[in-house]
Parts: C-alpha cells; sequence; structure tokens
C-alpha cells in the first residue's frame, strides 16, 4: 500500500510546476510518520527521483537514525540564540540546491527568532512556490481549529499550530496509526523517548485515554479530509436551503478564539462555507476603543482567515438587524454566538430590552442560533444533531453566469496597478474601480457609488496587509477584479490602518453566493504568506500576473490535478 501512494505522488509531481504538498498525519509522537517519510525518499530515489532531506528530527531513535544512510542531506543552518547554538533547516540551501523532492519533518515547528519565517510551515510555503515538492509530518493537536478540543480532551495546551488550510490544500495525506497498545509498547521500549523520558511519558501525555481521543480526532479529520476531496465541486449544484454558518464576533467577546474553532468544526461537519461577521457599533469605533482591544480585534479577524473563513466588517448600532440582514441575503442557516456570560440588568428588562442572543432567537426565524459558552466550550456535537466528520468547509461553486472561481481572478497587466508612493484608501480605490471597468465604462459611475457605499457599512481591510474593497453590481455577469500593490503602503486614515495589497472585486447581484465563492477564492489566496511576499515584491504588472496565475493553480480540486 505504502508503494502505491509513493507511486501516485510520484505522478503527480511528474506533471506540476508548482511544488506538491504530501502529509504524513499521525495522532502522536512514536506513531512512525518521521519512518514512513524517510522510507518514500529511498523509494523515490530508486525511482530516478532526486530526493534530499531539509531536516529530520530522529529524536535518538536508531531505526529512523538508520534510515538517513543512502538520502542526501542538505546542511543544517547554525544559528546563535541567547548563547546556544542552534541548527534550524537552511531554506536559502534548500532553493539554492533545488532537489526535486525535500523531506521536511515536524511541519508545525517554530523556528529559532532571527530565522526568516516564524513557522516551518511558512518555510514550506516558500518551497512549494519554487517549484520543489515536499513530503512533511504532522501530528493531528497541532491543528489550530482543534486547540480547545485538544486541551479539554488531554489537559494539555498546544503551543505549536498551523493554520487548518495548509492541510486541506495538500495534495495528499497519508494517515500514520497504530493501536495505542502498540505505541505504548514502543515507548516502554524506549523507542520514541530517551530512557529518563519514558515514565514522564507513560504518566502524563501518553495515558491510554489521551492516545484514543487524538487516535480518534485524527481518524475524524483523515475521513472529513477524503469527504471534501472526494467532492468535484464543478459537479455540484447551489444549496437547496440555507445552510451556511456564520459566527458573530465582538470586539469585547470572551474568547473570540475558542468561537472561531468552534465555528470552523461546525462548518467541516456540515460541508458548508462559513463567515466571520464583525458589527462596528458607534461605541466600537476606532477612535473610541483602546489599542489593546484594537489589537485583539485585529488578530481575532486574522485568525477567523487562518481558520477559512471568510471576513465581513459593517458599521451598525443594531447588531441583530445587521446580522439577520446578512445572515438572510448569503442564505446563512446557522448563526453561532458566544454567551457574554453575564446576565442582563433586571432594571434594564423592566425597560423592555432583551438580549442580543434572545433577539436572535425570536427574529431569526428559520435560522439555528447556536450560543457557545467560550468559557467552558460543551461537546462539539452540533446543535441541530449532525454528528460528521469535522473537517475543512465544503467550497461552493456557482454554474449560473459560467463562474469559476478560478476565472474570476484572471487579470490582465491593465487591472494591476503599482504605486510607489504612499496612497489614500480613497483614491486607491477608485483608480481600481477605473481599471476594473476600463472596458466597461457603463458600470464605473455604479460600482464607484457601491463600493463606497459598502466602505460606508464597514471596513474591508481584513489584516495581513490585505485589503478587499468589494460590491455587487445589477446587470453585470462576470465579476470584474483589479489589483493595487502599494510598496509605500495604503492608508485608512479612519482606522489608522495601512496596508500593501488592495484586491478590488465587483460581482454580479444575483446569486449572492456567486459573490462569496469569489471573495472566498480572493481571501483564501491573500492569506498565503508567501503570495504576498511575491505579490509585493514584484516589480511590474506581468509579474503580478504570472504570481496569480501559479496561484490558482494550486487549487485545483483533486478532480483536476
Amino acid at each position: 500500500m505504502n508503494e502505491n501512494r509513493a507511486d501516485s505522488f510520484l505522478r503527480l509531481i511528474k506533471r506540476s510546476q508548482r511544488g506538491r504538498l504530501k502529509i504524513y498525519l499521525g495522532y502522536a509522537a512514536g506513531v512512525g510518520k518521521t519512518y514512513q517519510m524517510l522510507l518514500e525518499g529511498h523509494r523515490l530515489k530508486k525511482d530516478g527521483i532526486d530526493a534530499a532531506i531539509g531536516v529530520v528530527e530522529t529524536h535518538g531513535r536508531a531505526e529512523t537514525a538508520a534510515l538517513l544512510t543512502g538520502l542526501e542531506l542538505i546542511p543544517l543552518r547554525k544559528i546563535v540564540y541567547r548563547g546556544i547554538d542552534i541548527e534550524e533547516m537552511d531554506l536559502d540551501a534548500i532553493l539554492t540546491r533545488r532537489p526535486n523532492v525535500v523531506l521536511v519533518d515536524e511541519l508545525a515547528h517554530t523556528n529559532v527568532p532571527g530565522s526568516k519565517n516564524a513557522k516551518r510551515y511558512q518555510d514550506v510555503e516558500e518551497i512549494l512556490s519554487a517549484g520543489i515538492h515536499v513530503i512533511s509530518t504532522l501530528n493531528v493537536q497541532h491543528l489550530e481549529s482543534l486547540y480547545e478540543t485538544v486541551e479539554r480532551a488531554t489537559a494539555v495546551k498546544v503551543r505549536e499550530r498551523i493554520p487548518d488550510h495548509i492541510v486541506s490544500e495538500a495534495d495528499q495525506i497519508v494517515n500514520v496509526d497504530i493501536t495505542t497498545e502498540d505505541l505504548r509498547r514502543r515507548l516502554t521500549e524506549g523507542k520514541v523517548y530517551t530512557k529518563d523520558r519514558i515514565e514522564t511519558a507513560l504518566n502524563h501525555f501518553f495515558i491510554p485515554a489521551n492516545l484514543e481521543q487524538l487516535r480518534v480526532l485524527t481518524l475524524r479529520e483523515l475521513a472529513a479530509q477524503i469527504d471534501s476531496r472526494r467532492r468535484d465541486p464543478l459537479a455540484e449544484d447551489l444549496p437547496s436551503s440555507p445552510d451556511q454558518v456564520m459566527v458573530a464576533l465582538s470586539s469585547r467577546g470572551p474568547n473570540s478564539e475558542a468561537l472561531l474553532r468552534y465555528a470552523s468544526r461546525l462548518a467541516g461537519r456540515l460541508n458548508r462555507n462559513w463567515y466571520a461577521v464583525y458589527v462596528q457599533t458607534s461605541r466600537e469605533h476606532p477612535t473610541v476603543i483602546d489599542a489593546a482591544t484594537q489589537r485583539v480585534l485585529s488578530n481575532t479577524l486574522t485568525l477567523a482567515q487562518q481558520l477559512g473563513a471568510t471576513v465581513f466588517t459593517y458599521k451598525g448600532d443594531d447588531i441583530v438587524k445587521t446580522i439577520l440582514q446578512f445572515a438572510r441575503e448569503y442564505r446563512v442557516g446557522h448563526i453561532v454566538i458566544g454567551n457574554p456570560g453575564r446576565k442582563m440588568p433586571f432594571w434594564r428588562r423592566l425597560r423592555g430590552e432583551v438580549s442580543i442572543m434572545e433577539r436572535l432567537a425570536v427574529e431569526g426565524t428559520g435560522i439555528t442560533v447556536v450560543v457557545l459558552n467560550t468559557k467552558s466550550i460543551p461537546d462539539e456535537r452540533p446543535a441541530d444533531g449532525v454528528n460528521a466528520p469535522a473537517g475543512k468547509p465544503h467550497k461552493i461553486v456557482v454554474k449560473q453566469g459560467n463562474l469559476n472561481p478560478h476565472n474570476a481572478l484572471t487579470l490582465s497587466d491593465s487591472c494591476v496597478l503599482i504605486w510607489d508612493e504612499a496612497m489614500e484608501k480613497g483614491e486607491a480605490m477608485l483608480q481600481l474601480v477605473e481599471a476594473c471597468c476600463h472596458d466597461r465604462t457603463e458600470y464605473k459611475e455604479a460600482a464607484w457609488e457601491a463600493i463606497l457605499k459598502r466602505e460606508q457599512q464597514g471596513s474591508t481591510f481584513v489584516g495581513d496587509d490585505v485589503a478587499i474593497p468589494h460590491a455587487r453590481l445589477t446587470g453585470l455577469r462576470q465579476p470584474l477584479v483589479a489589483i493595487g500593490i502599494g510598496r509605500a503602503g495604503i492608508r485608512d486614515t479612519e482606522s489608522g490602518r495601512s496596508v500593501r495589497i488592495m484586491l478590488l472585486l465587483l460581482s454580479p447581484v444575483e446569486p449572492p453566493e456567486s459573490h462569496l465563492v469569489t471573495l472566498g477564492a480572493i481571501s483564501r489566496m491573500a492569506r498565503n504568506d508567501q503570495w504576498r511576499k511575491e505579490v509585493i515584491g514584484a516589480r511590474q504588472s506581468s509579474d503580478v500576473v504570472k504570481i496569480i496565475q501559479q496561484q490558482k493553480g494550486a487549487w485545483r480540486s483533486p478532480h483536476e490535478a
């Protein structure tokens, strides 16, 4: 079976220009992920593929160390940190050596301060962008969306985590599995950790209950990935009922990170898109709230993107009205909201006031409202009783109007603007509208008015150095996209924020899902660290067009590969 998996990956890498990613996934250290990765390295080398080791952690395991013989090891980079010599994978050496395939152990590893990238998965993204294929390893507890689930199951806080999209966008995932009894026996025999760590491991993290929980999580995650990949998005119609998932965020909400992770898992179980919506009231204007609250909110919206949500910001003092308007317009069937943890004062109830949760329950006819106590998250089973594996939300692709998100991101040089001087947000948006409508002048005025109206509803500065102003236009048949790169920054004076990439999107009014599909595709592209670096560093418009075309190829479904 392992040979068949190697052959399958071999076929992928032979016909790919951008690097392919294969991940050996396990539920704990010692199940054999690194061992299987090295075995595949040997098989690839035997088949004439130039494979080399970027980094491997043997942890003193003799069986694993023996497999290093016969494979080229690209020298590690030595870094002195606080007087200590530390060895890290040498990204530049790998890019210079350019093997066909590089083996990179422990995908969730945090690099030593002073490294080019903070995380190893970011190094891997650069390697893939260079056209080099990567085989890596990962334990399930390092997935961002599983943070609270793992902590609740094992009482362990996992410090090193990676965005879920790294796994969901991998070309192949292989589950490396052994029974928990076999794993504990391997640990006892000294095949996992050194003797001085065995007893502590057996009595703490490696207790049977913990291992069983992690093993179940791994199998569920793998099942969800398989279910998502077996679906051909180009062959599916629009959903017949409103069943998308939305999480309502607050700048002062308790533990918004837990709320987002729960919504991500719920959306995965329902195989649906999900959206993170923040309603900015007049009391939460950037000039009113303190810097610490602004920083927390920015981090929350960034995490929402990393977990796969499409993020929306709106302005309005009637939070419930704004939430329900969005839900009905975009076919939302589940609204996830956090419990504020305190009861409304009695005197306010005497005045006839009701809580946001109560209003949503009463006014949100036909919508399931999930109220989550983020201080003590309950069982992850969705409120409607769905009990399917958790995983990556299923992407909806709209057939009407021959829309395909990949086609929507096809740019000409005239739709790419590069500014060397500092730009104000309004001027940048106006120039991008003109670029979008350069051969569709009849839409220019309406497009500008629609963009301004959307900005009045809420800023589209979404963090991570990217803004995505967007609007929908009556009569438009295909999405229009333009991109601007501000080398000196694009500043939003009102919020005090600045970005260097602005992607402007104009979409048809009907169906509303077409707008979300294209916006979601742009959001996925924009959250890629390597993509942002390449776009910001591009010297001319044609370079940006080429970068976007290459990124599109990385999103093809397994059926398009």
